[in-house]
C-alpha cells in the first residue's frame, strides 16, 4: 500500500472551476429581471384596474333610503383619520355599523380585559363609597384569613330548633 496521492486528471488545478463569471452576464441577468418585473407590476396594475371597473359596473345600486352611501368601502372617510397610521376603525365602525359587531383586535381586548382583572386583584379600591365596602388585594386578603382565621357561623334558631327536635343540623338522628 502507498500513501502517495494521484490527481484525477494530471495538470489540472484540482476539481473546481477557476475561471471568473463575466460581469456582462450577471449585469444582463439583472437587467432582465427589473425588466420582467417592471412589465409584471403593469400587467398585475391594469388587470385589477380593468376588475375594479367590471366589479363597480355590476353592482347593484344602493337604496334611495341609505343616508350615508360609502364612496370606497376599502378606505376610512377622512374625517376617521385621526390616528398615526391615518385610520381609526373603531370610532368608524361605532359610528356607522349597528351593535353587535365583529372583534377587530381580539387579542388587544383579552390583553385588556387581563389587565383589568389583575388591577381588581391587586389594588384597594371602594366597591360602595357610601356603605363603606372596600376591595383589598387577594395577597392581603389571604394574609388576613391566615391572621384571624375563616369566620365561624353561629348557631342560630334553624339549630337550636332541630337540637330541640332531636335532629341536628344535618338531618340526621344523633
Amino acid at each position: 500500500m502507498t500513501d502517495q496521492t494521484n490527481p484525477v486528471k494530471p495538470g489540472t488545478h484540482g476539481d473546481y472551476e477557476r475561471r471568473d463569471i463575466g460581469a456582462a452576464g450577471v449585469l444582463y441577468f439583472l437587467a432582465g429581471l427589473v425588466a420582467l418585473g417592471l412589465v409584471t407590476h403593469f400587467l398585475v396594475s391594469g388587470l385589477y384596474s380593468y376588475l375594479d371597473k367590471t366589479s363597480r359596473a355590476h353592482d347593484t345600486p344602493i337604496s334611495p333610503l341609505v343616508t350615508n352611501v360609502p364612496g370606497d368601502a376599502r378606505h376610512l372617510p377622512p374625517d376617521y383619520r385621526t390616528d398615526a397610521a391615518g385610520s381609526d376603525y373603531e370610532k368608524y365602525l361605532k359610528k356607522n355599523f349597528p351593535a353587535p359587531q365583529l372583534e377587530t383586535d381580539e387579542r388587544g381586548q383579552l390583553d385588556k380585559i387581563r389587565l383589568d382583572e389583575a388591577d381588581t386583584l391587586s389594588t384597594y379600591d371602594y366597591i360602595d363609597k357610601d356603605a363603606g365596602t372596600v376591595r383589598i388585594p387577594i395577597d392581603r386578603a389571604m394574609e388576613l384569613i391566615v391572621q384571624r382565621g375563616l369566620p365561624v357561623r353561629e348557631n342560630g334558631p334553624a339549630d337550636s330548633a332541630a337540637k330541640k327536635a332531636g335532629r341536628s343540623g344535618k338531618g340526621m338522628k344523633p
